[in-house]
């Protein structure tokens, strides 16, 4: 229902008198009365009682049978009248659409009145009123309008079509309608170009495939950039958001582009200076090549975001929830610009946490002095959500900034001795978060951790210091003392502290085994035969088996080096926060998540992404030497081509042993995203070229010993079932059974041949159409004679050097079999999982950089249903099926794979399957230069997830 209590008070407010009598009446029979009134011969005792109609409506009351008696007084020269009809209209038309007919005549004629109001007024409500038939009638009347002389109906119209597009898509692109708005954007008014800019991109958001359905270009970028400095804020946000979504041509169009967009960072609209600075993000990633410009353009960035910080509370929260997107993404924008960021002590709690999040992104080693000083500071404040993450952020800038992190654990001792209970508690997690950065560094202040042992009472604190004792127990001297206190509780304990004290008193025997016997027996029996809890059962069985069949084995494990973790644990991946730069200014960028987490409908599936940056020589020659995808061509004669094939012809010769060739494939900045930085280079690359099955036997090794399991097989890739290619009745009693199969990094072609005619079947060949990927037969077909009723089972090898024509769809294959009879033809299609190469998988950071090239309009996204198993799971079918898993993630409780693979004419296709624990439905996104095998890919993933 459309919204009408705001539309309403203006119009009783325009009265000029007191209008409150309208809502109070009780008499009875009020729409027997109503009735008579609307149908008085004087104006003004039609305009009281359609003012005593609109409030009972107001109110809820329903009115509509009144319904004819309101459409009545249309006939009227009275503005006011006028718009009381029409609201009453907008309300009820759906639910009497046969009467909301009997007003179409009125609403033509009110688009032809002299008056421009009563012209805009009767388009807007034709807009507004969602009755197909009603519909039919308005496309006369707006067109004239989006012709009108007067600007206020032009912009009325353009904002009229966007709402019949969402009523009639088909109607507004066979109407002319679109190309109609796109004149509107060189129309003189500037208010009028601003409405058709956000009709436009209110389309483009509503097309059911995604893709603009009006394309801007130099010619109407310029346009728009002319009207944007006369129309009003909200016209130039509308403007702005489109200007936006426009990829310039080269550096020189974006820098005139940065220049014309850069006085709207001084507009007193925040709206107006966010839209502009998520403009000029986008536009530095094109312009990354040119380094004084990009200088110049950041130092502009810096004053309208601290002045958005000098706002009410509400707005400097979605600013600084901006800005820490941007200090993500450009650092140097705001890092003179640290005091600005300092809590001051009447800011709302939300305000201060933000801040402080900034703070630490902008910490270095020349401001960290400054930083400490105030994050010491406040730490003695009364608020604790506050206190807690203020502690929490010393210990970040220790991990951040190493030179400072002597002076932080200091500072964090010195908040010990403060004693207070929660400021304690959280300096002890963030130490041993420090103890994992820099090992063998600090560890001279454990007896004084040890000494607030006792007043411990959190879950994660009590966790964080059993990991400490039971990390260096070697030097507690009363360690086991320590955790056998801990002990005493253990059933009450939070599963984290029990996990932790498992592992704990397992490393202090390993370290100390003559004389914590009793201790780990005793841990191990409480975890195994006490506890409820299967992850602590399942440990403390994987500990005891260890223990009792190889130590050794055990102190590798329990006791392997932990990997340093990483400066900043908590940064956006960078794909996501590529897309939320795109939706600066938006909720996006205030959730901090991308709209489809949020908005259910049309757009939200579109995703954004910022342009890739300018190519590098360096890129250029690294990506020359990548294999060339093979390029489909498109279907031409393909009967033709099938009927002239000569099936006697010799065989292709093989198809080459597939290299490995891990490289990287368009260049480009070397961004970490999954865990692996540049300090890996060699041992990742090195990783992405190790055979699969030697992460497999490794892994088969220690846990393969302790519970009897073998090392995986590497060849477990899916076997489909045979379907019937030529039925006995088509090949004249000869039936073909077959299915696709990759064995020993060929694919074959597995069938089985039946001869159910009355005589015998000899000299058997085959031959095949040119297809997508461009398969022949790399040896002579094998059958031997077939005498009636036998069978006889064959595999065929195929190479991938054959000529290549692109197939509808893609995997169609098209085969030609000659025997002694005659020559038959079918299709059959390929199944996609045996056209993925073994040597499809990526380096991490080759991932990253390539996932980011690739445009988003390259992005498909599929849903699955039906899955078996955990993402480990998953991952594994994948791998022995040649798609490799280059990393995992949790996100919000999600489980991410991200993964790839290289079909046999050198396509590259990266994909993100997106899995919630417990549920068997997934989100997979694919990325590639050529979409068009997404088909053949989720496919497979359908059949490879629902394998046993």
């Amino acid at each position: 229902m459309i919204p009408i209590a705001p539309i309403q008070l203006r119009i009783f407010q325009s009265s000029g008198m007191t209008d409150s009598k309208y809502f109070t009446t009780t008499k009875k029979g009020e729409i027997f009365e109503l009735k008579s009134e609307l149908n008085n011969d004087k104006k003004e005792k039609k305009k009281e009682a359609v003012k005593k109609v609109i409030a009972s409506m107001t109110v809820g009351k329903d009115v509509s049978a009144l319904f004819p008696d309101v459409v009545n007084c249309m006939q009227t020269d009275n503005l006011e009248l006028k718009k009381l009809v029409y609201l009453y209209l907008m309300n009820y038309a759906k639910s009497q659409p046969d009467m909301a007919i009997m007003a179409v005549n009125t609403f033509v004629k009110d688009c032809e009145d002299t008056n421009p109001l009563i012209r805009a007024l009767a388009v807007r409500t034709m807009g507004c009123i969602r009755v197909d038939k009603i519909t039919e009638y308005l496309c006369e009347p707006l067109r004239k309008c989006l012709k009108d002389e007067d600007p206020y109906v032009r912009k009325t119209a353009a904002v009229c079509v966007a709402k019949l597009y969402d009523i009639s898509s088909s109607m507004v692109e066979d109407q002319g309608f679109l190309d109609q708005l796109k004149d509107l954007l060189s129309d003189s008014n500037p208010m009028v170009v601003a409405n058709a800019v956000a009709a436009l991109s209110e389309i483009n958001e509503a097309s059911a495939s995604g893709q603009p359905l009006v394309e801007m270009n130099s010619a109407t970028i310029n346009k728009l950039l002319t009207a944007l400095n006369e129309c009003t804020e909200w016209g130039q946000v509308f403007i702005l958001d489109s200007l936006a979504n426009y990829t310039p041509k080269d550096e020189r169009e974006a820098q005139s582009i940065c220049e014309r967009i850069t006085p709207r960072l001084a507009h007193a609209n925040a709206a107006v200076v966010l839209s502009a600075i998520k403009v000029l993000m986008k536009l530095l990633e094109i312009l990354a090549g040119d380094a004084d410009f990009c200088a110049m353009l950041t130092k502009k960035l810096a004053p309208p975001l601290v002045t958005l910080l000098s706002s009410e509370p509400e707005v400097q929260y979605v600013a600084l929830r901006n800005i820490n997107l941007i200090v993500q993404k450009r650092p140097d924008i705001l890092k003179h610009e640290m005091k600005v960021f300092f809590v001051k002590y009447n800011d709302p709690i939300y305000v201060k946490l933000e801040k402080l999040d900034i703070m630490i992104r902008l910490a270095n080693q020349s401001n960290i002095a400054q930083v400490l000083s105030e994050l010491k500071e406040y730490a003695t404040e009364v608020d604790v959500d506050f206190v807690r993450k203020a502690v929490r952020a010393i210990g970040r800038c220790a991990i951040k900034v190493e030179p400072s992190a002597e002076r932080c654990v200091s500072t964090l001792l010195d908040l010990i001795q403060t004693k207070v209970n929660y400021v304690v508690q959280e300096a002890i997690v963030v130490i041993k978060d420090i103890f994992r950065k820099y090992p063998n560094k600090y560890e001279s202040i454990i007896s004084t951790l040890c000494e607030n042992l006792d007043t411990l009472d959190e879950p994660e604190a009590r966790a964080s210091m059993v990991w400490i004792i039971g990390e260096y127990a070697e030097r507690i001297d009363n360690a086991d003392e320590l955790l056998d206190s801990f002990l005493e509780g253990f059933q009450d304990e939070n599963a984290q502290v029990q996990l932790q004290l498992l592992t704990a008193v397992v490393k202090l025997f390993l370290k100390r085994p003559a004389d914590t016997q009793e201790l780990v027996q005793h841990v191990l029996s409480l975890a195994t035969q006490d506890s409820d809890n299967p992850d602590l059962r399942d440990r403390g069985f994987i500990y005891w088996r260890l223990l009792s069949t190889d130590p050794a084995a055990a102190k590798e494990v329990v006791l392997a080096d932990k990997p340093l973790i990483s400066e900043e644990t908590d940064l956006l991946e960078p794909t996501l926060l590529d897309e939320l730069i795109c939706h600066i200014s938006s909720l996006a960028s205030v959730y901090h998540k991308p709209p489809t987490a949020f908005v259910e409908g049309r757009g939200a599936g579109v995703r954004k992404s910022l342009p890739n940056r300018s190519a590098s020589s360096a890129g250029e020659e690294s990506s020359a030497s990548v294999p060339e995808a093979t390029v489909i061509p498109n279907q031409e004669s393909l009967i033709g081509d099938l009927l002239s094939m000569d099936i006697g012809a010799p065989a292709a010769p093989a198809a080459p042993a597939p290299t490995n060739s891990n490289v990287d494939l368009l260049g480009g900045g070397l961004d970490i995203l999954l865990g692996g930085g540049p300090a890996n280079d060699t041992a990742a690359t090195a990783a992405a070229a190790a055979p699969v099955t030697a992460g497999s036997s490794a892994a088969g090794g220690l846990l393969g010993d302790i519970f009897g399991i073998g090392p995986v097989s590497s060849t477990n890739l899916i076997q489909i079932p045979k379907i019937t290619w030529l039925p006995a009745d088509k090949g004249k009693g000869l039936e073909i059974q077959g299915t696709f199969s990759r064995r020993t990094g060929l694919v074959y072609m597995d069938m089985t041949f039946t001869n159910k005619a009355m005589q015998a079947m000899t000299g058997f060949a085959i031959q095949l159409n040119k297809n997508s990927f461009g398969l022949v037969p790399s040896a002579p077909l094998q059958v031997a004679p077939l005498q009636p009723s036998q069978s006889a089972e064959t595999s065929l090898p195929l190479g991938t050097t054959g000529q290549v024509q692109r197939m509808e769809p893609l995997n169609n294959l098209q085969v030609a079999i000659k025997n002694n009879v005659d020559i038959f033809y079918f299709a059959c299609l390929v199944h996609g999982n045996v056209l993925f190469v073994e040597d499809g998988q990526l380096d991490k950071r080759v991932f990253l950089t390539t996932w980011k090239e690739i445009p988003a309009a390259n992005e498909v996204q599929y849903n699955l249903h039906g899955i078996i198993g955990t993402a480990d799971t998953v991952a594994a079918k994948m791998t022995a099926n040649n798609i490799f898993t280059i990393a995992k993630r949790n996100v919000e409780g999600q489980d991410m794979l991200y993964q790839s693979l290289k079909l046999t004419n050198n396509i590259w296709v990266l994909l993100e399957l997106k899995l919630s624990p417990g549920s068997s439905d997934a989100t997979l996104s694919l990325k590639s230069r050529s979409v068009e095998v997404g088909p053949i890919i989720f496919a497979a993933y359908e059949q490879i997830i629902r394998s046993p």
